[in-house]
């Protein structure tokens, strides 16, 4: 085969190349005119099927989508309530605004000035404008949302929005309007229960599990934002336990979908309807959207929601300690790994956690077989454990891991709160104090006078009685009135002790501080570059 093919003369080849390219072109020809034919026939769509497959993914997955938000926003708006909150006492009467206040509107030499001026219902949608604070007095009326999560007429909101004692009107979603009957909330995560009667058998929201929910995933927020009924806002889920400092139990769920003033204590809901949340603050410098909010989870709702309506307030369960999150720092000075485990700053006396035998400088790595690496993380799970009942723990202490078994207590109603929170540091007069001009700070000895005064449970230490602006000490975020209690794990008591202790150790190594101050305690390292 190969001889005869080498056999062919060139002419001979270039003639069949030839007659080759010739067949070819009549043959696509004649395909292209029977196309063009059918098509013209009506047998066959004219878009060949290369365009039409390329043409329809993203029409596709759109309609999709929306057909997911339709029937998500379709299962949960019944469930969605506006609440109205206004104060028995009303500061000023009647509907017009004062010449002052008029003054100051943005609608003041505009087209809309007399519409607003004449208006009482502009006026009520415009009284949580952030740039019209002015007009807040005139009604005296907070606005939010709910979510029935009981057919006998139980809603879930948050605290902020039934606060301060006012009549709390529910509005559903069919118009009617019931007042409520029974209102229970709780302020250290912000959550509320309130009860309507004689409204029948309501579409209570199926909620779903926050702990299930995953960065990324699509949400939808429903509610009223400034008195706009029934508003739907799309996004996804931006991050999860998020503290924001906005209620002593930060968990947050954080979303880009669009929350706003009358959003608060509506529900977050994932594309099946389920409330996963419940829509509670926003993060913004001129009080409205731009981007970053806020839900609490519905996990910690179901739980608080059950004891407001079984026990009409919420009982905790609490270990007796501070704690802190572990950092690269701690975790070099207590020989741990970044970012495992949860540091105990200050066991208090007497409490559950020094019966077990916890100490400051353990890092707590799990809690009742829950493996724990951030405070708000084992602060939810010691308060939803039945208070008595005994749970293992595991500690890495001095670099070995340690098991404990400790029985949570009922938590006290004035847990965490300074014996003494009016208290300022004093000014220091004329005591003997000792400056370390490497560290930028100088401490004296703490007597039980000036840790009264600080409001100091523990007068055992040296107190910083002044911090350079710039140096170390402020940089590791010390400031006067602050109690250093230990240095490397060691206990101080006097100026001279704390001077020792630092002269064991190189400063550009890390030195390892045990602070109190009336928020409570926490570990600080202090390095300085030699």
């Amino acid at each position: 085969m190969s001889n005869s093919f080498a056999r062919i003369k060139p002419r001979t080849w270039y003639m069949a190349i030839a007659l080759l390219a010739v067949v070819g072109l009549f043959c696509v020809r004649s395909l292209a005119l029977n196309a063009n034919a059918n098509g013209a026939s009506g047998d066959h769509p004219a878009v060949t099927s290369a365009e039409s497959s390329s043409s329809t993914p993203g029409k596709n997955l759109g309609e999709s989508m929306s057909k997911a938000f339709r029937d998500a926003a379709r299962q949960v708006l019944p469930s969605v309530v506006m609440i109205t909150n206004t104060p028995s006492v009303v500061k000023t009467s009647g509907n017009s605004l004062s010449e002052k206040d008029f003054a100051n509107s943005p609608f003041a030499g505009t087209p809309f000035g007399d519409l607003f001026k004449s208006n009482p219902e502009m006026r009520r949608f415009f009284k949580e404008f952030p740039s019209t604070p002015q007009f807040r007095g005139h009604q005296s009326e907070g606005l939010g949302s709910g979510v029935i999560i009981d057919p006998s007429g139980v809603i879930l909101t948050n605290n902020h929005v039934i606060a301060g004692g006012g009549r709390i009107m529910v509005r559903l979603h069919d118009g009617r309007e019931f007042k409520a009957v029974s209102v229970k909330g709780d302020p250290k995560s912000d959550l509320a229960i309130v009860r309507i009667e004689g409204a029948g058998k309501l579409q209570a929201a199926q909620l779903g599990d926050s702990d299930k929910i995953q960065v990324g995933d699509w949400v939808l927020a429903l509610g009223q934002p400034f008195g706009l009924e029934d508003t739907v806002t799309a996004g996804i889920i931006s991050a999860k336990g998020r503290g924001i400092g906005e209620t002593a139990r930060d968990s947050f769920l954080q979303t880009d979908a669009a929350i706003n003033p009358g959003n608060s204590g509506g529900p977050l809901v994932d594309l099946d309807g389920r409330v996963i949340g419940i829509n509670t603050a926003i993060s913004s410098n001129n009080g409205g959207f731009q981007g970053v909010g806020f839900a609490v989870p519905i996990d910690l709702a179901k739980w608080v929601s059950h004891q407001l309506m079984g026990k009409g307030s919420v009982q905790r369960a609490y270990l007796g300690v501070g704690i802190q999150p572990m950092t690269a720092q701690l975790a070099e000075q207590l020989h741990a790994t970044p970012s495992e485990g949860v540091v105990v700053s200050d066991v208090r006396p007497d409490t559950p956690a020094s019966k077990a035998g916890l100490r400051s400088g353990d890092v707590i790595l799990e809690f009742a077989g829950h493996t724990v690496s951030k405070p708000w993380q084992l602060q939810g799970l010691v308060e939803e454990t039945p208070a008595g009942s005994s749970q293992k723990i595991t500690v890495l202490r001095d670099g070995k891991q340690t098991a404990l078994e400790i029985r949570p207590a009922v938590q006290p109603a004035n847990y965490g709160v300074a014996e003494n929170e009016s208290a300022e540091p004093s000014e220091s007069g004329s005591p003997q104090t000792s400056n370390f001009d490497k560290l930028g700070l100088a401490v004296e000895t703490l007597t039980p006078e000036v840790a009264q005064q600080l409001g100091i449970r523990n007068p055992k230490g040296v107190v910083i009685s002044h911090v350079e602006s710039g140096s170390p000490a402020e940089s590791a975020g010390l400031s006067e009135g602050m109690v250093i209690a230990q240095v490397n794990r060691k206990a101080v008591a006097t100026v001279a002790e704390f001077r020792q202790a630092l002269g064991h150790h190189p400063l550009k190594d890390g030195v390892l501080l045990l602070v109190h101050s009336k928020e409570g305690s926490r570990f600080v390292v202090l390095r300085v570059e030699e």
